[in-house]
């Protein structure tokens, strides 16, 4: 069996692969249970068992948790402490001047994660290309180490001035502490990145270092639990970059996990376009906590070093400078909680009911009504059939706490609840433009793979506005992510500042740089225990026109790096710049930062054909019921199992696809039809104009 579980803010998922089973439909197995927050391992095993998976028959098992980002979020980290050069103890309090919104007087800079008696001062200084200008004084150590224990720390970071261009000081440092404090976690900027920018660099390390002590926990728990219901090896982690690592891999460096879950769902998006021959995708994952998004192109989605995490209009969060697919997350899921501002606005999110007690219906205390509760109100969920049949909602609270929201909006509980879901749909437009339109690409040059919980939910209003024209529905979508991670190869990435003139050096010093950092990669593999045959690196850079501030990450072919190869380079740059910002340079340009990434190819398990309809054979709906298709009016919809559907099958709106833990709205002029795969695929009927009001 290959196996995947995601652990979300609400649910835990699992996907199981069984490559010996004898039907067909056995092949994949899917489950979905509560999260077990703070002991989130307890999720996962609950999952294996709703899954009647054996444990001792994995020959493969990967696992994605948003434990790190929850850590941060909940402040639940270690106590750390912060070495640094002296004269730039401060460096995390002055943080960047930078306002999310200009004109928003009630600006806060974030508070550091490590108060100022704690951040401590080395005697050292390296300079931007790497020289020493003051000898590193490491008697110093013994005094840091001792405030250190005073203050019962539980972690440090050490954080030299332009140690990504030579680290030499900050490795004796991290020697000379681990020596005097064996028990102490450290972790040392070079180890978690290489990438300029002093305020930036301090931040990752020093959120990493506050996770780090609890990721290494969890992590182990994780791996004793399973190793005690019999896992045969050791699992493997998925990363932020979209990408596996060893667990040891993982542990060393848990800030690459910060968005494991929601990377895997976009590289599943991938595999799913691959097997589809659909190159051009936004991915949609509308979860229980938030939604999420992200663009592909030409089968690749971008991958970042530009993270930021508690991004507000009053504070512009913590930076994190660590490989990231580029996803828009916003509080918006299936859980967020509709609530009146202080005048009387009406709001859906970021806060979710979660887990527990969950959304109103749930009838586990919950008193605010959600977006889950509001499609339950107007009818695109039925109770009979919600989460699969397994709770019988609470439809009398639903219907008494729209009933007091409508109250206070002067509306009646139907409208209001209509209204949860409108607000709900435009916040989740504006998360589509973000990776879309306002990075200068058109959506309706692309496909919307919608998946989670609530992708399918919400997907044609999504779609109809943005003009986008298909909506892919995949196979266990509320599952997606997990699925995602078992299409996920080993990945590793290595980011280097080095600032260079394209016309100004020789063609071999590009070469040196990118041949020191492959070679890093492949000894990484080796240690990893992958074989070099099944290693594939890929190379990019970050460049700019010569005094720009902003760069642009352009993809680079392989091979020798020749005259004839920089010019390439630079074209590329200008084609690429062209097409974000609308304009092009007569101007010198300069490579910032030179970027390798590595694969280790994992044999991912091929994606299963279901069968096809007899010919001539119409789907058969298994009731109809009233539903509200917003704008486009309330209609006799039909419903139908998706389990019962076949490769073939049309179905034409107004109708509902239900399935355990996910439903598909089909309005009025928009028709669904199952492919191959038993994907849905979800266009507009001929006789719908683009961009028309669904129904």
């Amino acid at each position: 069996m290959r196996v995947a579980t995601d652990v979300g803010g609400t649910f835990t998922d699992i996907v199981v692969f069984d490559e010996t089973a004898a039907r067909p439909e056995d092949v994949i197995r899917v489950a979905k249970v509560d999260s077990t927050p703070p002991d989130f391992e307890t999720g996962v095993l609950n999952a294996i068992r709703k899954a009647g998976a054996d444990p001792s028959c994995f020959v493969h098992f990967v696992h994605g948790s948003t434990v790190i980002i929850n850590a941060l979020l909940s402040r639940r980290g270690a106590k750390t402490g912060l070495v640094t050069t002296a004269g730039f103890r401060d460096v995390l309090e002055i943080a960047r001047g930078n306002r999310p919104d200009l004109f928003n007087f009630n600006f806060r800079k974030p508070p550091p994660f490590i108060p100022r008696r704690l951040r401590l001062e080395i005697t050292e200084r390296i300079d931007y290309r790497g020289a020493v200008v003051i000898p590193l004084a490491l008697e110093e150590v013994d005094a840091l180490v001792d405030v250190f224990r005073q203050e019962d720390v539980g972690a440090v970071a050490v954080c030299f001035l332009h140690a990504y261009a030579n680290p030499d000081h900050e490795k004796r440092v991290v020697e000379r502490i681990r020596a005097l404090a064996p028990g102490l976690s450290v972790l040392a900027s070079h180890e978690i990145t290489r990438e300029w920018r002093e305020y930036e660099r301090t931040s990752t390390t020093v959120l990493s270092a506050y996770i780090h002590p609890v990721a290494n926990r969890y992590l182990a728990l994780l791996e004793q639990k399973l190793s005690a219901a019999g896992l045969p090896g050791r699992p493997n982690i998925m990363q932020s970059n979209g990408g596996i690592a060893t667990i040891q891999t993982a542990a060393a460096n848990p800030i690459c996990m910060i968005e494991s879950g929601p990377a895997s769902g976009m590289l599943g998006a991938v595999a799913l376009g691959k097997a589809l021959g659909e190159p051009n995708l936004i991915g949609l994952d509308v979860g229980g906590t938030t939604a999420k998004c992200s663009l592909i192109e030409s089968y690749t989605p971008n991958v970042t070093s530009a993270y930021v995490i508690e991004r507000t209009r009053i504070s512009p969060g913590y930076p994190i400078r660590t490989p990231v697919i580029d996803i828009v997350e916003i509080g918006s899921g299936g859980g967020s909680i509709a609530w009146l501002d202080e005048g009387g606005k009406l709001h859906v999110g970021p806060e979710s009911a979660g887990a527990s007690p969950g959304p109103v219906a749930y009838g586990r205390g919950g008193t605010q009504p959600t977006t889950t509760d509001a499609h339950l109100m107007i009818g695109r969920i039925h109770a009979d059939s919600f989460l699969g049949g397994e709770v019988i909602p609470a439809m009398d609270a639903v219907r008494a706490a729209f009933a007091e929201l409508g109250e206070s909006l002067g509306v009646d509980a139907h409208e209001a609840a209509r209204g949860v879901v409108r607000i709900a749909n435009a916040d989740m437009v504006k998360a589509l433009k973000l990776v879309s339109i306002n990075r200068g690409y058109d959506p309706r040059d692309f496909k919307l793979v919608a998946f989670g919980g609530g992708g399918a939910m919400h997907a044609v209003a999504l779609a109809n506005e943005l003009r986008i024209p298909e909506i892919i529905v995949p196979t266990n979508a509320a599952v997606f992510s997990a699925w995602g991670m078992l299409m996920s190869d080993l990945r590793r990435d290595y980011v280097r500042t080095r600032v260079i003139r394209l016309d100004a050096a020789d063609a071999a010093e590009f070469d040196d740089v990118f041949a020191e950092m492959v070679a890093t990669a492949a000894s990484d593999f080796r240690d990893d225990g992958v074989s070099e045959d099944r290693v594939v690196i890929e190379r990019w850079a970050d460049f700019r026109y010569k005094g720009q501030e902003h760069t642009v990450k352009v993809a680079l072919p392989g091979g020798a790096v020749t005259a004839a190869a920089v010019a390439d380079w630079t074209d590329r740059f200008h084609t690429e710049h062209d097409r974000a910002y609308s304009f092009r340079l007569v101007a010198p340009v300069e490579i910032v930062n030179f970027h390798v990434s590595g694969r280790g190819l994992v044999a991912a398990p091929q994606i299963p054909r279901i069968a096809p309809a007899p010919e001539g054979e119409e789907p058969q709906a298994d009731a109809t019921r009233q539903v509200d298709f917003d704008e486009g009016g309330i209609h006799s919809a039909r419903i139908y199992a998706r389990h019962r559907l076949a490769a073939g099958h049309v179905l034409v709106g107004p109708a509902v696809v239900e399935e355990p833990a996910t439903t598909l709205i089909v309005p009025p002029g928009w028709r669904a039809r199952v492919d191959e795969f038993g994907n849905l695929r979800v266009t507009r009927s001929a006789a719908t104009p683009e961009g028309a009001t669904p129904g």
